[in-house]
């Protein structure tokens, strides 16, 4: 996802006065300037940071949804309107049988060890971003056990 695209967006939900909406992706783009600044690359931010940033907060507003009080519809609505738009911009993720071929095929020598520790250790620079955590530590410890 491009920092443009959500800027641009925003934009289009201000004119539209869709206040929900524009909340919702002001919420990515200042997230996402903030994670810019901290790794120092203020004017050139890569998409990379931006797909991180956003499932990082739709893990958050995930979080928020599930803790909420159920007598409390109000919240859980707003939380799931923000999780609904959060979740146009997210980056599609590999699922559980992607993330195996790939661990398969490029990551054989180290699962020959066994060692889920260290296996994870290796595989996840390379699969940040692109499956989610979970997953990827489900989907090791399946193969550590064959």
């Amino acid at each position: 996802m491009q920092m443009e695209t959500l800027q641009k967006d925003m934009i289009a939900a201000m004119k539209a006065r869709d206040k929900v909406r524009k909340d919702a992706i002001s919420t990515l783009v200042s997230a996402v300037k903030k994670n810019a600044i901290d790794e120092g690359c203020r004017d050139d931010i890569k998409e990379e940071l931006v797909d991180r940033t956003i499932l990082k907060e739709l893990n958050t507003v995930k979080e928020q949804l599930e803790t909420c009080p159920a007598d409390r519809t109000d919240l859980k609505e707003e939380y799931q309107a923000r999780y609904d738009i959060i979740s146009e911009y997210a980056p599609k993720l590999m699922s559980a049988e992607e993330v195996e071929q790939v661990l398969k095929e490029q990551f054989a020598e180290v699962l020959a060890t066994k060692n889920k520790g260290q296996i994870m250790k290796t595989v996840m620079p390379s699969l940040k971003g692109k499956a989610d955590g979970k997953v990827i530590n489900q989907t090791v410890a399946k193969l550590c056990e064959s």
